[in-house]
C-alpha cells in the first residue's frame, strides 16, 4: 500500500465522514412504498431520427421524486433522455437521472458512474431512481432471479450525504438502454453527453461553467476513464471543466482480465457477462465459436447481472470448440476487444485518483499466470500500475494507492479517500501527485492482442 492512514489526513476523514451520515439523516426518508415506474420515457420515439440532433441534445426532461429500493425520499429527481453515441458509432438516446438538495447552492456537479454491471436494461440507476424496484422476480428472459436493480439502489443511497454538501449528483445510465456491458467507448460517451444535456436542462441547476468530478469504482471505473479518456476530442467543453477523476478497479486491457479470472471460483462467470456484452455492443454472433454447453451458459447470463452470474471454475475453453481454444482466432473478438484497451487509447488530460486492490485470492482467484500476478480477483494491479505511469509519463497528474483488499472489499477505503480528494479537487486545492513512486506495471499490460496465425 503506497499511502498511510494516519495525523491529519485520518482527522479529515474521520470528520468528513461524520458530515456525510449526518447528512443523510437530514434528508430522511418517507414511509410509503411506491410501485414500479415502468413507461416509455427511456425511449425515444420522436419524428426526427436521432442523427438530426447532436450529441448531448436534450429530447425529452422529467421530474420525479427520488427513491431508494423503491421508496419515494423527499428530494426531486430530474431525469433527461439525451441523444449520445453507441459503441459503434451510432446515434443513441439515453437516460441520465440529476439530483439536487433544495435550497443549497450548486457548487458543482458529481458525476457517479453505476457499478450496477448488468446485461438487463431494467437494472440502470435512473429506473432505480424513478421507483423501479425489482426484487426476486424473473428476468425478462425468465432466466434469472432479478436482484440486480438493489446494486444500483445501494450505491444511491450514498448519493443525498454529497448534496447535502452543496454538489448536485448525475447519475446516467452508462451502459445505454440496450445494457451494453463491459463496452468502454461506449460508457464514456454516455457519460460525457450526459453532462452536456444536464447542462442545457435549467431545472438541474447545472450550468456550461459548473466544476465536474468524475467518480466510479469497478464498471463505474470504466465510465468514469473512458470519459476522461474521450472528452478532450469528444467533448473537449466538458473536458475543461473536469476537476478530477476519482475510480478504483479499473479494467485496463479486457483480453488479459479473461485471462485472469479464468477458472476463479468468485468471478469465473464474468467471462460469460463479458462475452455477451462485447458481442450485443459490436454485433458478434458468438454462436459459431461456441459449444452447446457454450451456448446454454450464454443464454442463461444474457440477462443476468453482477449480483447473479455466477459459474465457479468457468473458463473461455468451457464454452468454445476446440479450434477457437485460443480467443485470437476468433477474428471479431480481437476486433473489439482492442477497442476496449485502455492502454492504447489517448491519455486523459484530468487530474486522476486510482486506487487498485490486490488480494483476490479473498474472492477465489488465485495469482495470475507470469506476466499477470496479483488482482483484486477480477482486476490486474500490474496492469493498472502500468496504465497510471503510462498517464504519469504523459504528464497527467496521477494519485496512486494500493490496498491489500480485494474487489468488493476495497470501496470501503477507495470511497472515504475519494470524498476527501474530490472536494479538495472541486475546491480548486493543489493537485497531489506520487508519479515517482508508483511501482513498475506488467510489461506486456497495454499491448493489443494479435490475431491467431
Amino acid at each position: 500500500m503506497f499511502h498511510m492512514w494516519g495525523g491529519e489526513s485520518m482527522n479529515r476523514v474521520r470528520s468528513t465522514a461524520l458530515a456525510l451520515f449526518a447528512a443523510v439523516l437530514v434528508v430522511g426518508l418517507v414511509p410509503v412504498v411506491a410501485k414500479a415506474d415502468v413507461d416509455s420515457f427511456f425511449r425515444y420515439a420522436g419524428s426526427k431520427p436521432l442523427s438530426a440532433y447532436t450529441p448531448g441534445e436534450v429530447l425529452k426532461t422529467r421530474t420525479r421524486q427520488y427513491h431508494l429500493l423503491g421508496v419515494p425520499t423527499p428530494l426531486q429527481a430530474v431525469q433527461v433522455l439525451y441523444r449520445t453515441t453507441d459503441a459503434q458509432g451510432r446515434p443513441s438516446a439515453n437516460v441520465t437521472s440529476v439530483l439536487k438538495h433544495p435550497g443549497k447552492r450548486i457548487r458543482g456537479v458529481v458525476s457517479y458512474q453505476s457499478a450496477y454491471d448488468s446485461l438487463n436494461p431494467q437494472d440502470s440507476p435512473s429506473r432505480a431512481v424513478a421507483g423501479d424496484f425489482r426484487m426476486f422476480g424473473l428476468t425478462p428472459q425468465g432466466r434469472n432471479i432479478h436482484v440486480g436493480n438493489v446494486m444500483a439502489n445501494m450505491e444511491d443511497a450514498i448519493m443525498p450525504a454529497v448534496l447535502a454538501l452543496g454538489y448536485a449528483v448525475n447519475i446516467p445510465d452508462t451502459e445505454g438502454q440496450e445494457a451494453h456491458f463491459a463496452a468502454g467507448p461506449e460508457y464514456g460517451t454516455n457519460t460525457l453527453d450526459s453532462l452536456r444535456a444536464i447542462s442545457s436542462v435549467r431545472s438541474t441547476g447545472v450550468g456550461h461553467k459548473s466544476k465536474i468530478g468524475l467518480v466510479g469504482y469497478s464498471g463505474g471505473a470504466i465510465a468514469s476513464n473512458w470519459a476522461a479518456i474521450l472528452a478532450p476530442k469528444y467533448a473537449p467543453e466538458i473536458n475543461r471543466r473536469i476537476a478530477g477523476v476519482s475510480q478504483g478497479g479499473l479494467l485496463v486491457n479486457p483480453y488479459r482480465n479473461l485471462r485472469y479470472v479464468s477458472g476463479s471460483y468468485g468471478w469465473g462467470g464474468v467471462i460469460g457477462m463479458a462475452i455477451n456484452g462485447v458481442g450485443r455492443a459490436y454485433g458478434i454472433d458468438f454462436d459459431k465459436y461456441t459449444t452447446p454447453y457454450g451456448k446454454q451458459v450464454l443464454r442463461q447470463l444474457s440477462d443476468a447481472s453482477i449480483l447473479n452470474f455466477w459459474y465457479p471454475g468457468l473458463t473461455w475453453r468451457k464454452l468454445v470448440k476446440p479450434q477457437y481454444f485460443n480467443p485470437a482466432s476468433v477474428p471479431p473478438f480481437v476486433e473489439a476487444v482492442n477497442k476496449l484497451n485502455m492502454g492504447t487509447a489517448p491519455v486523459p488530460t484530468a487530474p486522476m485518483f486510482i486506487a487498485q486492490s490486490d488480494n483476490g485470492v479473498l474472492e477465489g482467484t488465485l495469482p495470475g499466470p507470469p506476466g499477470i500476478g496479483l488482482g483484486d480477483g477480477v482486476m490486474i494491479t500490474g496492469d493498472v500500475r502500468a496504465l497510471a505511469r503510462r498517464y504519469c509519463r504523459a504528464g497527467t497528474s496521477v494519485e496512486y494507492h494500493q490496498y491489500p483488499l480485494s474487489h468488493t472489499t476495497g470501496p470501503n477505503l477507495w470511497g472515504i479517500e475519494t470524498v476527501v480528494w474530490l472536494l479538495d479537487r472541486m475546491s480548486g486545492k493543489r493537485v497531489p501527485s506520487n508519479c515517482g513512486q508508483i511501482p513498475r506495471g506488467n510489461p506486456d499490460a497495454l499491448k493489443p492482442l494479435q490475431h491467431a496465425r
